[in-house]
């Protein structure tokens, strides 16, 4: 008889970076997934196909689908993981109290109260942590505790796990069995700080992407520069397909080639003549990446030069679609789906995939230590303690 899988339901699935760890691992498996945008969840599906994909508002997926689809209840599930979307939160834009995707946390929460999962990982952008001054942060976590979950938070950077970039991410852990829950440890440290003994330094964007094969402006090359040359290389090219995906950039016009030309390594328009710089933008707009050190946390205008730092070290252009997604750690055999500017929105919106490989780790440890099912009166007394500290909270 095989071993029972603990079972995985991925929420704001995107294209699956967040649960990459618990898919690609066969203690878990992941039985559905919900996310609202059509290419996502399209993307989500070509990569997942044994999973059942939910292509809908949040608002309107509940228990009823899985049982009447799947045949799961209350308690069934062990796992939800899922970050609502960010962009009411990001430290970069407007951010809203307003904006009604800074409230879809109460989403998470309603869809918590019906599953009943043992453990949930909820991932978040830096920008929660100062929202309303740091108000919000404080009520979500009040929220979850207030049903019986004991909740842990901590500011994870991605490039300790192996992650070629500097990616900063809130993860709140919620668990029902007592016990302790760690965080993963890291692997990775920034050289600049100093060497740590047991630890490798942080992954390059060179060590990254040196094996890709150049490509002008406007263009793109559907062969290998080289064969790997690096760990990372390797595990990247793993299951590559012979043909390489996505390797591809938009064009622009010639002042703004002559203006990347110019951009020394990690330079900024600062480091140019007067005449070739733009004459708006923000500080970090226009600027080259560094190929000696990893990159700054890419986003779904990683192709669009006038966004956050996005030109190549090398090359007068900015990174093309697989580029990105090697970035965030996603494997060249990994599709997305759409026009290039909707393949760039999954890949710059997702968790890279080896931090969602420590979190995975530090999850699958806590569940084979503390794992069982709770009884009904357990649980109960679980959820009035937790629920009167919260009242009391809410009162005082």
């Amino acid at each position: 008889m095989s071993k029972e899988k603990f079972k995985v339901i991925d929420l704001f699935a995107g294209v699956g970076g967040l649960s990459y760890g618990f898919a690609h691992d066969e203690d878990f498996e992941i039985v559905a997934a919900n996310e609202i945008l059509t290419p996502m969840a399209t993307a989500y599906s070509l990569n997942h196909p044994s999973v059942k994909i939910y292509n809908k508002d949040i608002k309107d997926f509940s228990q009823s689908d899985l049982s009447k689809d799947l045949g799961l209840n209350k308690g069934d599930i062990d796992i939800v993981v899922g970050g609502p979307p960010c962009q009411a939160y990001s430290t970069v834009g407007k951010r809203l109290i307003d904006d009604p995707r800074g409230k879809l946390f109460q989403e998470y929460y309603r869809i918590l109260t019906e599953l009943r999962p043992k453990l949930f990982v909820f991932e978040n952008v830096k920008g929660l942590l100062s929202m309303c001054k740091g108000e919000l942060i404080k009520t979500i976590i009040s929220l979850f505790e207030s049903i019986g979950y004991d909740v842990n938070i901590r500011l994870l950077n991605s490039a300790d796990y192996g992650a070629p970039q500097i990616r900063e991410r809130v993860i709140l852990v919620g668990t029902l069995l007592g016990g302790k829950y760690n965080y993963p440890q890291p692997t990775h440290y920034n050289p600049e700080t100093g060497v740590i003994p047991g630890l490798k330094p942080y992954v390059t964007l060179g060590e990254a992407l040196g094996d890709l094969p150049p490509i002008e402006n406007g263009g793109s090359a559907t062969s290998y520069e080289s064969s790997p040359y690096n760990e990372y290389q390797e595990l990247m090219r793993q299951n590559a397909p012979e043909v390489l995906m996505d390797h591809n950039v938009s064009r622009n016009g010639e002042h703004l080639v002559r203006l990347m030309e110019a951009l020394p390594d990690g330079g900024s328009p600062a480091d140019v003549p007067k005449e070739l710089r733009p004459t708006s933008g923000f500080a970090n707009c226009y600027c080259r990446l560094w190929w000696n050190k990893p990159s700054t946390t890419i986003t779904r205008n990683l192709g669009c030069v006038s966004s956050s730092r996005c030109v190549h070290p090398k090359q007068p252009r900015p990174l093309s679609t697989r580029e990105g997604a090697r970035l965030q750690g996603f494997p060249d055999d990994y599709q997305f789906f759409g026009t290039r500017s909707e393949r760039n929105l999954q890949i710059g919106n997702a968790v890279p995939t080896f931090l969602s490989r420590a979190i995975k780790d530090s999850v699958k440890t806590y569940l084979k230590e503390n794992n069982r099912d709770l009884t009904p009166d357990e649980l109960n007394n679980h959820i009035t303690t937790k629920r009167d500290k919260y009242i009391q909270q809410e009162l005082f």
